[in-house]
């Protein structure tokens, strides 16, 4: 559990800086920390004020993605160093990531070797191991939620993001939950879903043809319905060691580059064509709400959230994290 203290001003600290992306309930602003000069990322988030808004987060959900981040300090999981907190509004300083999305750093690159995956999967298993070391699930891990720290460094380290839908686990706890991503279901027929939920697969030639035994020998051992048989992400960063060493005596193995190109591009076009939808929906809803002739006085309290968007940041409250975990 998250322990909250030492109030300050948010400007007092750090330089607001521009807008470097925005979604539904707010807008990540790039911040400078006065004291070094440090850059990093302000996750600045709406607070729904009443159930019945549609505008902002819950609380809770915030309070759970912070005591979420606060528990996993590691290389390959974004940092959070700081909350802020208004009447209206939390904002979240988090590691500064400027490498962009795993994705589509491979769509760039014109061949892929299978070592130079495993080193990627490597990082991968590595921080999902760790989430997993302290009870956490993160419910969310897709493409766009993996990225690099540094796409022209070297040897950049794979950064996992995005904890919104993460939960951690209490000892014997039965969790279900509904979540996932429209552009990777929504094309999904019943027939595929059986086979899912059967494990009824193959390596067809047109996909696998260059893929080496190895690989699809790990990919077998994840794709085990008895969660007490199937490989763990720490026993299969291990796994990766046992690769690594095979390809340095030889295999050569690569990446079919013309199909991930395909599966990408497809992708990055069903992520446009949601966001449209949400949208025209949410113009919709609006349209709605407008000519409602509701008087309700928690409606008019909900509709007045608009005003609190108007909140200066020199009014957010920081309070400093320290945990008990």
């Amino acid at each position: 559990m998250a322990v909250f203290n030492k109030l300050d001003n948010v400007e007092d600290l750090y330089e607001i800086g521009e807008v470097i992306g925005s979604g539904h309930f707010g807008q990540v602003r790039e911040v400078r920390e006065r004291a070094t000069g440090a850059r990093w990322a302000g996750k600045f988030l709406k607070i729904r004020k009443c159930a019945s808004s549609r505008l902002g987060v819950e609380r809770k959900s915030v309070e759970r993605e912070v005591e979420v981040l606060q528990a996993l300090q590691h290389p390959n999981i974004m940092a959070l160093k700081d909350v802020f907190e208004s009447r209206a509004e939390v904002v979240l300083v988090l590691e500064l990531i400027n490498g962009g999305e795993l994705f589509d750093f491979i769509a760039e690159k014109e061949n892929l070797t299978e070592s130079e995956a495993i080193e990627f999967m490597k990082q991968i298993l590595l921080g999902v191991g760790f989430m997993h070391s302290k009870q956490i699930g993160h419910f969310d891990l897709k493409p766009e939620n993996i990225m690099l720290s540094d796409k022209m460094a070297p040897n950049t380290d794979i950064k996992i993001i995005d904890f919104g839908l993460a939960h951690r686990f209490q000892p014997g706890e039965e969790y279900k939950c509904m979540s996932g991503t429209p552009q990777y279901i929504r094309d999904t027929d019943e027939e595929t879903l059986r086979n899912i939920i059967a494990l009824n697969y193959k390596f067809d030639d047109h996909h696998f043809s260059m893929t080496s035994a190895m690989a699809k020998d790990f990919i077998q051992k994840l794709f085990v319905k008895d969660q007490n048989e199937r490989t763990t992400a720490e026993n299969a960063s291990f796994l990766f060691q046992t690769l690594l060493i095979e390809y340095e005596l030889g295999n050569r193995s690569s990446i079919n580059m013309k199909n991930f190109k395909k599966f990408n591009a497809k992708r990055k076009w069903k992520m446009s064509y949601n966001m449209v939808w949400v949208c025209n929906r949410l113009r919709r809803m609006k349209l709605l709400c407008k000519t409602s002739a509701l008087a309700d006085e928690e409606l008019r309290q909900c509709e007045s959230d608009q005003e609190d968007t108007e909140t200066k940041p020199a009014s957010l409250i920081r309070r400093r994290l320290s945990s008990s975990s």
